[in-house]
């Protein structure tokens, strides 16, 4: 079989350690193989990649578990073609996968070239795509949390949202935590209306007009916490400054 990368790694990776096959094609066809076991702590992996830079090893394939290999990457992609492999692919290449360590099992597949990569976008991107997923999580967890709210208010008969376009709006919002302090009158809770909504006084006393319970206000100010924390996270930047205020 085609030799295509004569010298390689294969690359298992665990939580706690990563075994490294090395292949090396001697200038006599045969091969040298090389077996080492490494902690996944950062000095751990840095020795790593030194010993595979002693070895002038720049092609490794490692495969994809979980979220483990990305340390990994991270710390061994510098000047290197890194492989990482789809263990569904691997699973439907012929042999006995289990007769032999995973990681020889990977570094002979790659000296072939018998692996088929998995798409892995560069440093730039992977940092955006952490950053974008977090906020879309922060978001969807808003949105979560709001709809909680929703219930709480039906649940004690405030029709705030038939009256205020946005009950989290800077009106709706001081009416709430009104309501969180123990404050019931109808009156008093409308009176807090600002701009346009001042102009909907009556009804929006009626909406007020609730039977909000001791329970109820314990579950408003929690969802209200929980609704401001994803702004206070958004409008830090990654080195803790606040920076613009966000859509939050």
């Amino acid at each position: 079989m085609q030799v295509i990368y004569e010298r390689c790694a294969g690359i298992d990776v665990h939580k706690k350690t990563v075994v490294v096959c090395v292949l090396l094609t001697q200038a006599d066809g045969t091969v040298q193989k090389q077996i080492r076991t490494f902690a996944t702590m950062t000095a751990d992996l840095l020795a790593l990649d030194e010993w595979l830079r002693s070895l002038h090893i720049e092609h490794l394939a490692l495969e994809s578990t979980g979220v483990y290999w990305h340390p990994i990457w991270t710390i061994l992609e510098e000047g290197r073609h890194i492989l990482l492999a789809n263990p569904q692919h691997l699973k439907a290449v012929p042999g006995r996968k289990t007769d032999v360590k995973d990681a020889e099992w990977l570094a002979d597949l790659h000296r072939h070239g018998l692996l088929q990569a998995s798409f892995i976008p560069p440093k730039p991107v992977r940092a955006l795509r952490d950053l974008t997923r977090y906020r879309k999580t922060l978001v969807q967890e808003r949105a979560q949390e709001v709809n909680r709210l929703q219930k709480v208010l039906e649940g004690a008969n405030i029709k705030l949202a038939s009256v205020a376009t946005d009950v989290l709006g800077k009106s709706g919002r001081e009416m709430l935590e009104a309501l969180v302090g123990g404050e019931q009158d109808a009156q008093a809770l409308s009176d807090l209306a600002r701009g346009c909504l001042r102009g909907k006084l009556p009804d929006l006393r009626r909406a007020l007009e609730g039977r909000v319970q001791p329970h109820h206000r314990f579950l408003l100010g929690r969802i209200l916490a929980h609704i401001d924390l994803p702004s206070r996270v958004h409008r830090s930047g990654p080195t803790g400054d606040r920076g613009t205020p966000g859509p939050f």
